[in-house]
């Protein structure tokens, strides 16, 4: 096997752990081209494991740009939430390697967010150990701390992430029914049946990265939610939407002119909507415009 086929066939991988890391499309993108010139301009035959070589040169460029990226997030307008890897208006039937990794439930956009609490090696020792098996002592040689300290950054990571992910998730059928219908009512901007689908102290967060209109503080609770559509509707404000999934999860997506202007997911906790995520920054929707071109 060339060095070049050795590259694509463990990019899946790479991709996929660059992009949990990071929670940004594009920056993975480039952290997985800049490993591919490092591994381009290596003596690839003096390499005995490649995907180690590979995986190791990934998680310490993905290192260093998260911590870049935690600087800059730090001046982000408003709330911040992932730039989805994947959108479409339907289910891949047959998914491949890379397809296979953003279909799993830790890249939505809910979990993606919550691991924004984590700081950068705390995030990367809990997703090489829970997202990809790695042992302690290959996740120390790869993050640079010791064992022990590592198994310390999973166990801290783990009870952070438990108190902050829903206790009750609906079933996929559930899901997708409520995401319907709240589609509907808040294109007729009707704040009571909003209201009677979400919890009482149900939360928006909207990411509009000071590009677009957003809010920027989390909107809190179900009457203020159906009071922020029902406004929206009332002004003719309302773009035309329809149901889709984003990393693989149903999400509501909103067209404006024919491009995607928004993107729409949601957490459901015992039978009501729990959170809603609502990307509007088209600087985060813009690589995937293509899939709905004419």
């Amino acid at each position: 096997m060339n060095a070049e086929t050795a590259f694509h066939t463990h990019r899946p991988r790479l991709m996929a752990l660059a992009y949990r890391l990071l929670g940004s499309r594009t920056d993975a993108e480039d952290v997985v081209q800049d490993a591919w010139l490092r591994w381009s301009g290596a003596d690839t035959a003096a390499i005995a494991d490649p995907e180690a070589w590979l995986v190791t040169t990934t998680t310490r460029l993905g290192l260093d740009r998260l911590r870049a990226a935690k600087r800059e997030r730090a001046h982000y307008v408003g709330p911040w939430l992932a730039e989805p890897l994947a959108i479409t208006l339907e289910p891949d039937p047959a998914p491949g390697p890379a397809q296979l990794h953003a279909l799993a439930d830790d890249v939505s956009v809910a979990f993606l967010t919550l691991l924004e609490q984590l700081g950068p090696e705390e995030r990367a020792a809990f997703l090489l150990k829970e997202a990809f098996d790695h042992d302690y002592r290959e996740i120390a040689d790869l993050i640079g701390h010791s064992e022990a300290n590592c198994r310390q950054l999973v166990h801290r990571a783990r009870q952070r992430l438990q108190a902050g992910r829903p206790r009750f998730n609906a079933d996929a059928s559930q899901h997708r029914q409520l995401l319907a219908r709240f589609m509907d009512a808040s294109q007729r901007g009707d704040s009571e049946a909003i209201q009677a689908l979400l919890h009482a102290n149900a939360l928006l967060v909207s990411d509009g990265g000071g590009v677009v209109t957003a809010a920027v503080r989390p909107l809190l609770g179900a009457e203020r939610i159906g009071r922020l559509y029902w406004a929206i509707a009332r002004r003719g404000a309302a773009h035309p939407a329809q149901l889709g999934y984003v990393n693989g999860e149903p999400a509501i997506l909103r067209f404006e002119g024919g491009h995607l202007h928004s993107i729409t997911t949601i957490e459901v906790v015992d039978g009501r909507i729990a959170n809603l995520y609502s990307v509007l920054n088209p600087e985060k929707l813009q690589g995937v415009q293509g899939a709905f071109s004419d």
